[in-house]
C-alpha cells in the first residue's frame, strides 16, 4: 500500500512542480505578480509536501493501511482544494459569490490541515521491526 501511495504522491508532486514553475515563469514574463501566493502554495504543499510524503512512504512500512489511505486522500483533496480555493478567492476568474469562494478556500485548507495532522499519526505507526531490517 505504501509503495502505491509513494508513487501516486510523487507523480502528483511532479505535476505540481511543473505547474508551479510554469506559473512563476508566466508571472515573471508578464511582470504581473497577482498569482504569487497561489504559486508559492502550489510549490510548497503541491510539490514539496507531496514529494516528502511520497519519499516517506517509500522508506517506511506503516502498520495502519487505512491511515495511509486517509492521509493520502486528504493530502490530494487538500492540496487541490487549497490552491484552487486560493485562486477562486484571490482572483475569482468565474465571478463566483464571495461566500462560495471563501467556503471553498476554507474547506480546502482545512482538509489539508487534517492531512498534516494525520501524517503525524502515520509517523508514529511505523513498523519498527520492518524498519530495523533495512
Amino acid at each position: 500500500m505504501e509503495q502505491k501511495w509513494s508513487l501516486r504522491l510523487i507523480r502528483l508532486a511532479a505535476i505540481f512542480a511543473l505547474f508551479g514553475t510554469y506559473l512563476g515563469s508566466h508571472m515573471s514574463g508578464t511582470g504581473s505578480y497577482e498569482y504569487r501566493p497561489i504559486h508559492a502554495h502550489i510549490l510548497l504543499v503541491g510539490w514539496l509536501s507531496m514529494f516528502a510524503w511520497g519519499i516517506f512512504y517509500r522508506a517506511f512500512k506503516v502498520k495502519s493501511q487505512k491511515l495511509v489511505a486517509a492521509h493520502g486522500w486528504t493530502a490530494i483533496l487538500g492540496v487541490f482544494g487549497l490552491t484552487i480555493g486560493m485562486w477562486f478567492y484571490n482572483i475569482n476568474p468565474f465571478n463566483f459569490s464571495n461566500t462560495f469562494t471563501l467556503i471553498f478556500f476554507i474547506v480546502g485548507g482545512t482538509t489539508l490541515l487534517i492531512s498534516f495532522a494525520l501524517f503525524i499519526f502515520v509517523t508514529f505507526m511505523v513498523d519498527q521491526k520492518e524498519d530495523m531490517q533495512k
